[in-house]
Order: structure tokens, then sequence, then C-alpha cells
């Protein structure tokens, strides 16, 4: 099987060394800003030797993963001198495969392996892996294996063209990052009628699940619930009254939100 080596030993890199060492893919080097990080990693994977620089890892692995934050990967890729036939693939979301160029002139294969997953840290990445869906970009014959890769991950995969890298990544922020910044205003909220965000956030999460199960189990439109699916405009007045008065700065999102929901409402009544 091919040798893995890492440069990166952060939160991504961590947990993808660990899932694809305990499907049995042998990791023999990994490097790190942080020698600490890259110490502690190989110990984690057993049989992986921590190394003081990028290009021993280069010089080691079949197969390098880049899994530094995505500023990082340009530089880093630019300052290694990468070898004919060997692979260089990257992590990011919103990169395509033309910031490894460097190392696509040498004739290394290049591509791009992204875990459409939230990672708020090693631990909790690892468990949220499996059932995941992997973004590749690649040319054969990486291609196949980064999708054997992510098959051995327990995980889904999906090919995208470099075109499509940005708005794929918009989407999951949309999906993720703005999913709490949507629980976090409907917190604030709560604390006008003095309960305390943990509170709110214990009894809202059972509402989040559901609308999640529903999602998965019924799909979109028929999953959505409330005042625009059912017509109700009295409820939506009292809303923005509300709103108006006690959280003005709501206002415009609350609009907003609404205005695209009406369209799923509209298809759901079809």
């Amino acid at each position: 099987m091919v040798k893995l080596g890492f440069i990166g030993a952060g939160t991504v890199g961590t947990a993808l060394s660990v899932k694809l060492s305990k499907a049995g893919y042998p990791i023999v080097v990994v490097s790190s800003r942080s020698q600490t990080s890259a110490r502690k990693l190989a110990q984690v994977i057993g049989g992986c030797l921590p190394v003081g620089s990028n290009q021993d890892v280069a010089d080691a692995a079949e197969l390098v993963f880049v899994t530094t934050p995505d500023d990082a990967i340009a530089p880093v890729v630019s300052q290694i001198r990468w070898h004919e036939g060997q692979s260089v693939v990257h992590c990011s979301g919103a990169d395509s495969t033309d910031i490894l160029q460097p190392a696509r002139k040498t004739g290394a294969y290049v591509g791009v392996f992204h875990p459409l997953q939230t990672c708020a840290d090693a631990k909790r990445a690892i468990e949220n892996i499996p059932g995941s869906t992997f973004a590749l970009e690649a040319e054969e014959p990486l291609l196949t294996t980064l999708k054997d890769m992510a098959t051995a991950l327990d995980a889904y995969w999906i090919e995208l063209k470099a075109r499509d890298k940005v708005i794929y990544h918009a989407s999951a922020v949309i999906a993720c990052n703005y999913l709490v910044t949507l629980v976090k205003l409907a917190t604030d909220l709560w604390q006008t009628f003095d309960i305390p965000r943990h509170q709110a956030i214990r009894a809202l999460l059972p509402l989040i699940r559901g609308t999640i199960h529903n999602i998965d189990a019924v799909g979109i439109p028929q999953c959505l619930t409330g005042p625009i699916a059912r017509g109700d405009t009295g409820t939506i007045k009292k809303h923005l009254n509300a709103l108006r008065k006690t959280a003005p700065g709501l206002l415009s999102t609350y609009r907003e939100l609404g205005l695209n929901t009406i369209p799923i409402a509209l298809a759901k009544g079809e």
C-alpha cells in the first residue's frame, strides 16, 4: 500500500492520519511547524517518524498530504523539491490543484481531498469522518487512489472541477458556520426574556435536531414547517412588530430568510 506522509499536524492532519492509519494505510513520516505536535501525532499513529523539515516528508513518502492552513499551502509546496511520480494532495475546501503547480511541474501527481465536515478539534473530527463526504479533484491514477481512501474511511466522495471549488466551499460555510450564527441570534432573543444562553441552547437543540432529521427523512421542501409553510401571515406580522421593538438589528436578517423561505413553502404546497 502507498506510503503516506503529512505536512501539518493540526486538526485536519491529525484526524486524517489517524483514520487512514486505522484503515491500514502506512503513515511513515510527519512534519509540523511545532515539533511537539509532530511528535505527539507520530506517537499516536505508531511506526511514524516525526521529522524536522518538510523536505524530509517529501523524500520519504509516496503520497504527501499538505494539511497546513490554507494560506500556507502554496508557500510550503513551492519550497519543496518534489519527485516525479509521487503524489501531492491538499485538503483545502476553497482552493483547487492550481496552488500545487510547483509540484505538478516536477512531474508529481496533484490532487485535493477535502473533508466536508466540521473540525472543531481532532477528537471530534476523527469521530465525524465516517459518513462524511470528501470533495476530490485529481487526475488518474491519483483520483482512483483518493476514491479508495474515502471508501476506506467509511465516507462518500464527489468529484469537483477547479471552477466549482469556491461555490462548493461557500455552500459549506452557509450550512455549517452560519448555522452557528443563526443559533447565536436565536439564543440572543431568549436573553431578552431572561433565559440564559446555556438554557436556550438546551431548549433549542432538540428542535434543531428534529429539523435536521426531517431534512434527512423527508427532504426539502416537505420538511418545512412553521408560519410561512402554513401561509400564516398574521404570525409573521407579529414577529416583525416584536423584533422592531426588541431586536431591530435582526429585522433585515429575519426578512431575508423569510423571503428565501417562501419559494420552499410554495414548492411544498404544489
